[in-house]
């Protein structure tokens, strides 16, 4: 993920630009929608962009022209549905670009499709798919987390092989070279997000116990007390 500037063919550059950009508007009213709606979202609204910013800025050099590190965008999408981490997850690119040298401005398109786009998806409907099927909140949760990570790689791998396939093999043997460098850094990378991110939830559900019942990630067992012991046996779980 992050490739870096310039790395990208100017076609395949400006594709992915268009292709992310409906996302980021959709998710620049969602994300107005919400503070509108929810003025008390703002403080985890931006500690979600924080936690984001803070664990993709932890790159290892990965396949030339990228690198690996954690994305963070998983706790995000779990919170504010992914149409918001589409938008702090743009910002969070467009602020490593420019303040690290991280990424790119012409690739942000296409750092912006697999990180904040793709990766969301992917976490939030695995989170999803778990959660309604009875699965407990931290399971559930390292597994969005998880595949938010491992998905974005795949997406970023998937963008390098469609612009530099493998002379002899093509696509396909660009994919597999491009997925099989980043599979020895990232999946040990979205192993140990998950969990951290597991961690920041369960933090979260003690001091912020009432916006969590509010977004729909605690589920409460009625008002009052109820609603209070109804929570800390979700957590429990």
């Amino acid at each position: 993920m992050h490739i870096a500037e310039g790395f990208l063919p100017p076609l395949h550059a400006a594709a992915w630009g268009a292709a992310s950009a409906p996302f980021v508007v959709h998710g620049v009213r969602a994300l107005t929608r919400e503070v509108k709606a929810n003025p008390e979202s703002t403080l985890l609204l931006g500690a979600s962009g924080a936690f984001t910013f803070v664990l993709s800025a932890l790159k290892i050099p990965s396949v030339t022209g990228s690198c690996s590190h954690p994305t963070g965008t998983g706790l995000g999408a779990i919170l504010f549905r992914p149409p918001v981490m589409a938008v702090l997850g743009t910002i969070t690119l467009l602020f490593q670009a420019l303040l690290l040298a991280h990424g790119g401005l012409t690739t942000l398109g296409a750092n912006v499709f697999s990180m904040a786009i793709a990766g969301p998806w992917a976490g939030y409907g695995t989170y999803l798919l778990l959660r309604r099927t009875g699965v407990p909140l931290m399971v559930s949760v390292f597994f969005g987390a998880f595949v938010a990570d491992l998905s974005t790689y795949c997406v970023t791998s998937v963008q390098l092989a469609l612009a530099f396939p493998d002379p002899g093999t093509g696509f396909a043997g660009a994919l597999a070279k491009f997925g099989g460098i980043f599979a020895l850094t990232q999946i040990p990378l979205a192993i140990s997000e998950g969990l951290l991110t597991v961690l920041v939830m369960r933090l979260l559900s003690q001091s912020s116990k009432a916006d969590l019942l509010r977004l729909g990630v605690l589920r409460g067992a009625g008002a009052g007390s109820g609603s209070q012991s109804g929570a800390a046996a979700e957590v429990a779980r």
